[in-house]
């Protein structure tokens, strides 16, 4: 009676458990290696599992294989997602305001990235994400580079007639403005695009240079161990009508755990950011860092292109820049 009992409750709990879907666009990881976005999402599931009691498990849907890289932050929003580890930015279509996440020249440190979230800019991107059916669950900030086939880029000239990938509208405005010719991809496309030809340079997260294997083509890296005009907001979200469905206390539980992982992402982006530098290297790449000065000459660029347009373009756009650059004098 005992077993029949157990195997009763068994079949009850495997019931009672809810179970939902992580989808991102990045490679998937094996235990302690490999893309630690990956990683961050099995640490989540696994500690979430655990303190629930298994009465919420995770299925984790790594390289796109359960959404199309670009219609996470839609599938997020409609609900038809539970959550994804997804570049806010790949969102501006439809909430043009995320854009700012991905703003060249305006984040310029981890430290400065990561102080959004308790300032007014990140409870104002919290506010419209979540009217818009989002909840950020962990901050993730990336540092990013760039990867180029030809000569290096350190300075707004450099990128003068190359055909270039830049991840957001703003982003490419910006190396519009300095010369380039733009191709819009998600980042999961570039290997191929460079190795075609179709790219002479890539701009995207030390992570993904790695991840994508782009020190298979690259003659010049220029990392983000400095200075870099590409930090990238990358959360872990919810939908708002999945994390809208859980009990109180499952929701405190998620957001506590989330929140726990943010030193991780940092961490890990930071180390990913050094580590590009050798395996570029190692590849036979040259290997450049970017400076106060360079990053400076970017900004100018992008303040006449990218934030232009974005203050031009979105509502409330110049105030949210505003709302950006007073969490960098808040710490000068």
């Amino acid at each position: 009676a005992a077993l029949l009992l157990t195997t009763a409750s068994f079949a009850a709990t495997a019931q009672d458990a809810k179970v939902l879907k992580i989808s991102h666009q990045f490679p998937a990881s094996q235990n302690d290696e490999g893309d630690f976005r990956d990683r961050l999402c099995r640490k989540f599931a696994q500690e979430v599992e655990s303190r629930t009691g298994g009465k919420i498990k995770f299925e984790i849907h790594p390289n796109s294989s359960l959404v199309k890289a670009t219609a996470q932050f839609s599938s997020l929003r409609k609900g038809a997602l539970d959550l994804s580890l997804v570049p806010l930015a790949y969102g501006g279509g439809e909430v043009p305001a995320v854009n700012i996440t991905l703003m060249p020249a305006l984040v310029s440190s981890y430290d400065e990235g990561m102080r959004w979230k308790d300032a007014p800019i990140g409870k104002e991107l919290n506010r419209i994400l979540e009217e818009k059916g989002i909840k950020l669950l962990t901050w993730v900030w990336q540092g990013g580079g760039v990867a180029s086939i030809g000569k290096v880029v350190l300075v707004p000239e450099d990128v003068q007639g190359m055909k270039a990938r830049g991840a957001s509208r703003e982003m490419d405005l910006m190396l519009k403005a300095a010369g380039a010719a733009i191709t819009s991809m998600p980042s999961s496309e570039v290997y191929a695009a460079m190795q075609s030809g179709v790219l002479d340079a890539a701009v995207t997260s030390s992570t993904s240079l790695m991840s994508y294997r782009l020190q298979e083509f690259t003659k010049n890296l220029t990392t983000a161990r400095d200075k870099t005009f590409w930090f990238m907001l990358e959360p872990l979200a919810i939908s708002t009508a999945t994390f809208n469905a859980l009990t109180p206390e499952q929701q405190k539980i998620l957001v506590e755990v989330g929140a726990s992982l943010e030193p991780f992402g940092i961490e890990q982006a930071k180390k990913d950011d050094e580590r590009a530098a050798v395996v570029f290297k190692e590849a036979g790449a040259q290997v450049h860092d970017m400076n106060q000065q360079q990053f400076d000459l970017w900004r100018k660029v992008a303040e006449a292109s990218a934030y232009k347009d974005f203050a031009e373009r979105v509502s409330n756009g110049q105030e949210l820049l505003n709302m950006a650059l007073a969490v960098e004098q808040a710490q000068r």
